[in-house]
């Protein structure tokens, strides 16, 4: 069955009352998405993620009856934007298959892949994370997670313990677990990336070797690694926490950071890291370091 789609851009600020007033007039579903190119990977805690300019897009069945309550729609929107909104036909389709065509094997460094179920590379010395797109933000197809996918490739991780700050769909620590690492703990404040993550530890078999808690949940620890895929803002307000995390010489691993930001995360953490050089892909970085023995 086709599908109509309605989308139009808004400020922020008005996107709730765009949002609210679609669903009263029927729409199976709105969905919000970015008008620009304005990265948002990772909110701070209690923070929802907005674009300031937000697309809104809203789904409706296709029949007469609602053709022309989509039309009246338009209409009303043009009246009210200045500009008349986006009304396309969408053929329906096997939508697990349209993300199968774009969601490859991919490897990450010498031994690590991350691949969709089922589609495990033609490499006999592969080390395979498991993994479909889900709720929660994180495939390894981002500039971000891939640095540090590539750094933990690197890495010497047999025996120690990892975490995961902000973990998504869970993909930095499980991949450090079938790295080697004898445990990782993950955190995030969004239950739905926390249980994401317990169901791909289960999928890949290291949920026996993986604990995963809500940030005020966390208990006290002295890590091997902390990886931070976040953004630079939370980055530098959390610095003297995570650093307090990692045992002496213990690697810092961050990311979610803009180019033009590196400066102000690698000061955060000046003094108390030994900072590598930063690595940067796609005007994103990654700052990496070890933790002095004297911070």
């Amino acid at each position: 069955m086709p599908w109509l789609q309605l989308s139009f851009d808004v400020p922020r600020e008005r996107s709730e009352h765009f949002s609210l007033n679609l669903e009263i007039a029927g729409a199976l579903s709105v969905t919000l998405g970015d008008a620009g190119d304005e990265p948002q990977l990772e909110p701070g805690p209690g923070e929802t993620p907005l674009w300031s300019e937000v697309t809104l897009s809203a789904l409706f069945e296709c029949d007469p009856e609602t053709e022309a309550l989509v039309g009246r729609l338009a209409q009303h929107l043009t009246a009210q934007l200045g500009k008349a909104p986006r009304v396309e036909r969408i053929e329906d389709q096997v939508w697990e298959r349209v993300w199968l065509d774009t969601f490859r094997p991919t490897r990450f460094g010498q031994r690590l892949w991350v691949c969709p179920h089922g589609q495990d590379p033609d490499d006999p010395h592969a080390i395979v994370v498991a993994l479909d797109p889900g709720l929660a933000f994180g495939t390894g197809h981002h500039a971000t997670t891939a640095l540090c996918l590539e750094w933990l490739d690197g890495a010497t991780l047999v025996g120690k313990t990892v975490l995961d700050f902000g973990c998504g769909s869970g993909i930095l620590a499980i991949a450090a677990l079938k790295l080697g690492a004898a445990r990782a703990i993950a955190v995030d404040h969004d239950p739905q990336a926390l249980d994401a993550t317990r169901e791909n530890a289960a999928a890949n078999g290291v949920a026996d070797r993986l604990d995963i808690h809500l940030p005020q949940d966390m208990p006290d620890l002295a890590v091997d690694c902390v990886l931070a895929n976040i953004l630079a803002g939370p980055l530098i307000e959390l610095a003297p926490r995570l650093v307090g995390l990692l045992k002496p010489a213990g690697d810092l691993v961050l990311s979610g950071v803009l180019a033009e930001q590196v400066e102000n995360v690698r000061a955060a953490y000046a003094g108390r890291i030994e900072l590598d050089p930063t690595r940067i892909r796609e005007d994103w970085a990654l700052i990496c370091g070890r933790r002095l023995r004297d911070a």
